[in-house]
């Protein structure tokens, strides 16, 4: 990596633990990371894991970063920021990085200031493992900036800027939501070999892998969904009969429905902060 900065996370839970752990991984240096948490435990963790600078004071770590990373629950984040504001007077300075979902950029400007440079990220929870989905968007930062951001989320997956922060809704309802999406999809392909007699264990790994190699597939094929779908789906075999009760079901507006509604609480989410 080449623009190395002076890096502040404010809060330390699983999401922050993933992306400074992806950080250290692709060499970013350990002594540019400061991350600050209320209790002590999770600090203690990543200090001695990753050799980063920890506080629980937000105010200490800020004042050493070039760039802040909010990273606590959206319910908090008024009040974090009220106190960032009353004891940092250079916020124009520093670039800011938030991922709370449901906040949009010009609350944060009523929190920290119509001056700060700002960047929302939307990771999701495949992060944790490396393999994440991040979306990012920005109504001010600039190019190196932007840049810069995309290289530190890259640490822990793919990166997907959108145009505003509609999109990112609409994002947030796909690869954020999707996980869960997979999640019960898997578990009734599980719990369908089950009926039919496989055990618990075998059922999942069956399934899991399955999961894993079609993701794979689509990642590094050139064909549409629609045509590797065609590809596994021979005319009159049992895959054409399978897919048959999906269609009739209609998986396609099923899916469509369920990306609508979490599209409309992300939006609903955003009306409360």
């Amino acid at each position: 990596m080449n623009d190395i900065r002076k890096i502040a996370f404010i809060g330390a839970g699983n999401m922050t633990q993933s992306i400074v752990g992806g950080m250290c991984k692709s060499g970013y240096p350990a002594d540019h990371i400061f991350v600050s948490n209320p209790s002590p435990e999770k600090l203690e963790k990543m200090k001695s894991s990753l050799g980063v600078n920890t506080s629980q004071d937000n105010i200490e770590v800020i004042k050493q970063a070039d760039v802040i990373v909010l990273s606590v629950k959206p319910q908090l984040m008024e009040q974090v920021c009220a106190d960032i504001k009353s004891k940092v007077d250079n916020l124009a300075d520093k670039l800011i990085i938030t991922i709370a979902a449901g906040i949009r950029m010009p609350k944060y400007r009523t929190y920290l200031g119509d001056d700060i440079t700002i960047i929302r990220v939307m990771p999701n929870t495949p992060s944790l493992v490396g393999q994440g989905m991040s979306g990012l968007v920005t109504d001010s930062a600039d190019d190196k900036d932007k840049a810069y951001v995309t290289e530190v989320f890259d640490g822990v997956g793919d990166t997907l800027w959108v145009a505003d922060e509609d999109q990112l809704d609409i994002l947030g309802a796909v690869a954020g939501s999707g996980p869960a999406y997979f999640f019960e999809f898997m578990d009734s392909l599980a719990k369908g070999a089950m009926e039919l007699g496989f055990d618990p264990e075998k059922a999942r790994a069956m399934v899991q892998q399955t999961c894993l190699g079609a993701a794979q597939m689509a990642k590094e094929s050139d064909l549409t969904l629609e045509d590797l779908r065609k590809q596994v789906t021979s005319k009159g075999g049992s895959t054409a009969k399978g897919v048959e009760v999906y269609q009739q079901r209609d998986l396609h507006t099923i899916s469509a429905d369920a990306v609508k509604a979490a599209v409309k609480r992300n939006q609903e989410m955003a009306d409360l902060f």
